[in-house]
């Protein structure tokens, strides 16, 4: 019995974390992470401001969070584990820019977060740089399963990728100059076959 109370107890515990989450993502996307404080995300998230640091404790760690719901939403390993799958390499490469896409997609705001909070301490430099470093390896390790397919060498190779993931290549792109999503995917697709293969 005590063992079901503590499950409970544990299911209400996450998701009161992810609700604050929530909140602060939409306050870091609307008003800024520096500019939004604590206290502003307790009440958007109808929660005791102790409750914020009780659960978190600094707002890196919400952000952490924030990051980690995003990529789940995105299916992001997932996503990777099916792109590594596909045996034709411009396939594969398709499935490449799909994923990129996929990914802005489900949470370009988390993107610009990020971004934004780059100001901020050491420590949060070190864990949007080791968010960001995630994001590469996979990124990078894509494109290294290509290396016998590949017509420039594959450190050249891995950087056309991620210069076309940079972000502000998406926010130009579809935020500013209205591309849809699929039509990012499709850019970025042959982009990369174009130079890579």
């Amino acid at each position: 019995m005590a063992e079901a109370v503590k499950s409970y107890r544990q299911a209400q515990a996450e998701e009161t974390r992810i609700r604050i989450a929530n909140s602060a993502r939409r306050l870091f996307a609307g008003q800024g992470y520096g500019a939004t404080s604590i206290d502003a995300i307790a009440k958007d998230a109808g929660v005791a401001t102790r409750t914020v640091y009780s659960a978190f404790g600094t707002k890196r760690e919400i952000l952490s969070l924030i990051c980690d719901l995003w990529l789940a939403e995105a299916g992001a390993m997932e996503r990777a584990q099916q792109v590594f799958a596909i045996e034709d390499p411009a396939a594969r490469l398709r499935g490449a820019a799909n994923w990129l896409t996929n990914l802005y997609a489900a949470g370009f705001d988390v993107v610009l977060i990020f971004e934004a909070a780059t100001d901020e301490s050491p420590e949060t430099k070190a864990l949007l740089r080791a968010k960001l470093a995630g994001r590469n390896q996979v990124m990078d390790a894509i494109i290294e399963s290509l290396k016998a397919e590949l017509r420039i060498p594959l450190k050249q190779a891995q950087a056309v990728y991620r210069a076309l993931a940079a972000p502000g290549v998406y926010q130009e792109l579809v935020d500013e100059s209205g591309w849809t999503p699929a039509e990012f995917e499709h850019f970025v697709a042959d982009s990369l076959a174009r130079q890579l293969l």
